[in-house]
């Protein structure tokens, strides 16, 4: 298990968390929700250990072993099953190892390397490096490329495959989907599910956390909160506390008023100054409940278009790509009304289609055929890095409207929300987040009615991305969208296209069919890939497995009682502290702390007392089979 315990962290002078506790346990999967700058990956490196904190404590079990995917990626010459293997660092150290006791000639060391080596199963190291990439949508013959080769997105590819291959019990995933398609999207759900160790995900994919989570730790208000049941399930439960919340706060607020009134009527009267005094420490006393913010700070709109033709587009005959066809000879007519998404693996043509569109990759062949009344929006994958970075929100919204009022521009950079100075201020150290915000809100402002949209969750947060299929959703022209987003998609398109090796066709069937399409072919695909042939050192090996695995057995049928004891406690944890929770929220009721409920209140502190006497008993005895477990673990494996 893994705790926090009244934790204070910061960012330079910004408090991220304040007193702020949480729990986590073995082999639960965890979404991480908060707005951008709330902390989240401030606190995955806090539990990768590369932050100390400003108070509080944090323990976790010595033995356990961390994996991230890291976000950036410097460029190298490693071919990219190496550079995926190298995360593995115990192996290459064996590995290195065993080079040089083969140079010595040292036989009982090459004998002790070879039984690490196949403890660590790294005979099929390789096998399974090439098996991961496979699964996030690289080809065979991508294995060998170097990571130069590779451009940023499919470099964050490579990240999260060495992130996967790397043996661990905890696994801190931030926006692993960001640059992935669907078909990649849906086999790491595969991976995460079968996946043994504790699993704590960041994500803006909120189908893909429905189909993952279990848990949702949420930051509010420099608190961690954690909630039971994946992200639609924690909607709800959120949406209740912040009423009940709500309804402490107006409760507390109505007390407030009460001893403020007293204190001004009667502080001056010498008859009534002691209790007046007495009211003001029970003023001073309060623990502040803060107001239920349930609204999201996101609320904009695409601006309608002066005129929506029947027919904004014709594609005719038109042949997309590079120096080669990705697909050749299609048309289509999009209509005013027509919701297209395009599905299809990466490197098939779906932003490069879009691109085409809006002539910023030249057609190889055929016509496009715009209405003279079409007004084309369009977001890019990449639009971020084409924001002059020394400009301000309101000089790029100036630049592309010099005629509409000032605030009238500022009420719209509100409702994105750039608000007072930060709209007057140099985007350059803005936050992916923040740009893909000010990128959107200059697309919205030119009135489209022709959107063309490639990836536009890629870098936002829940709330962020929850406004902007609302603003889809009420707008009014033709939409073609690229996103592996299956939320979104459902909710804001009615057709769609699939563009797969080099033909584009119509897909008569919902998102849900497709999936199954999906995940029936790469398990076709999966049966009929030969495996690789074993090291031959792997083949010598062969013989003892078999023993080991009978001693593993034999191992796992005596920790069976132990393990079975250790899941208890963590219920039994688990059902205590969320007793404790539910103790202190009473607590907090400022009607306690009147004369007519002191009896109340002193037994509410001494079942407090109790608890936390418990809680710490637990605890204990849950350490003590821990360690217990480790030692049988250690002599006799897993």
């Amino acid at each position: 298990m893994i705790t926090l315990q009244n934790v204070t962290l910061y960012q330079g002078a910004t408090p991220l968390l304040e007193q702020a506790s949480l729990a986590i346990y073995p082999g639960q999967k965890i979404g991480v929700i908060g707005r951008n700058g709330a902390g989240k990956s401030t606190l995955f490196k806090l539990l990768m250990g590369e932050m100390h904190l400003d108070g509080g404590d944090i323990q976790m079990p010595e033995w356990l072993q961390r994996a991230e995917m890291k976000q950036e990626t410097e460029s190298s010459d490693r071919s990219a099953v190496d550079y995926v293997i190298d995360g593995h660092v115990r192996f290459r150290k064996v590995e290195r190892a065993l080079e040089e006791a083969t140079l010595k000639d040292d036989h009982d060391a090459m004998m002790q390397l070879f039984a690490e080596m196949d403890e660590l199963d790294g005979y099929s190291l390789t096998n399974r490096a090439e098996q991961l990439l496979m699964g996030l949508g690289f080809s065979v013959s991508d294995f060998t490329k170097t990571v130069a080769e590779f451009s940023g997105g499919w470099r964050i590819r490579l990240n999260l495959a060495q992130a996967l291959l790397q043996p661990s019990d905890l696994l801190l995933l931030d926006e692993p989907t960001n640059h992935l398609d669907l078909e990649a999207t849906l086999w790491l759900r595969g991976w995460l599910l079968k996946y043994p160790g504790t699993v704590l995900l960041i994500s803006h994919d909120r189908q893909f956390l429905d189909e993952v989570v279990g848990h949702v730790i949420s930051f509010e208000n420099k608190k961690l909160i954690t909630y039971r049941g994946n992200y639609s399930q924690y909607e709800l439960q959120k949406a209740e506390r912040m009423s009940q919340q709500q309804a402490l706060f107006e409760k507390q607020q109505l007390r407030k008023g009460e001893i403020e009134d007293f204190v001004r009527r009667f502080r001056a009267k010498a008859s009534k100054a002691k209790q007046a005094q007495s009211r003001l420490k029970e003023l001073q006393r309060m623990v502040d409940i803060e107001p239920a913010h349930i609204d999201s700070p996101f609320q904009f709109r695409f601006r309608e278009a002066p005129k929506l033709p029947d027919v904004v587009l014709t594609c005719e005959d038109v042949t997309v790509g590079y120096t080669k066809p990705l697909f050749s000879d299609f048309s289509i007519t999009i209509n005013g009304s027509s919701r297209i998404g395009l599905l299809g693996p990466n490197g098939q043509g779906k932003s490069t289609f879009l691109k085409s569109l809006v002539g910023h990759q030249p057609l190889l062949g055929g016509k496009l055929h715009f209405n003279d009344h079409t007004r084309v929006g369009y977001c890019a994958q990449q639009q971020t890095d084409v924001l002059d970075q020394d400009a301000t929100p309101m000089l790029l919204m100036r630049r592309i409207d010099g005629k509409t009022p000032e605030q009238e521009l500022r009420n719209f950079l509100g409702s994105f929300a750039f608000r007072g100075e930060q709209a007057d201020a140099c985007i350059r150290p803005f936050s992916g987040g923040e740009k893909s915000r000010l990128a959107l809100a200059l697309v919205a402002w030119q009135k489209p009615n022709l959107l063309l949209m490639d990836e536009p969750t890629n870098h936002l947060d829940l709330e962020m991305v929850h406004a902007l299929t609302r603003a889809l959703q009420e707008y009014g022209g033709a939409l073609i969208l690229v996103s592996h987003d299956r939320h979104l998609l459902n909710n804001t398109v009615d057709q769609f296209l699939v563009i797969r090796g080099g033909q584009v066709e119509f897909f008569d069937g919902s998102l849900d069919d497709y999936e199954k399409l999906v995940l029936e072919s790469s398990s076709s695909k999966n049966r009929d890939a030969a495996p690789k042939a074993q090291n031959a050192v792997a083949e010598k090996q062969n013989s003892d497995n078999k023993e080991k695995r009978q001693q593993s057995a034999q191992a796992r049928e005596q920790l069976k009682p132990l393990k079975e004891k250790i899941r208890k406690l963590e219920q039994q944890l688990e059902k205590e502290l969320k007793q404790l929770a539910t103790l202190e929220q009473q607590l907090t009721d400022p009607s306690l702390y009147e004369e007519a409920s002191k009896a109340k209140l002193a037994k509410l502190v001494q079942q407090q007392g109790e608890l936390k006497r418990q809680l710490a008993l637990t605890e204990e005895s849950w350490l003590l089979a821990t360690t217990e477990i480790e030692g049988l673990s250690g002599t006799g494996g897993n």
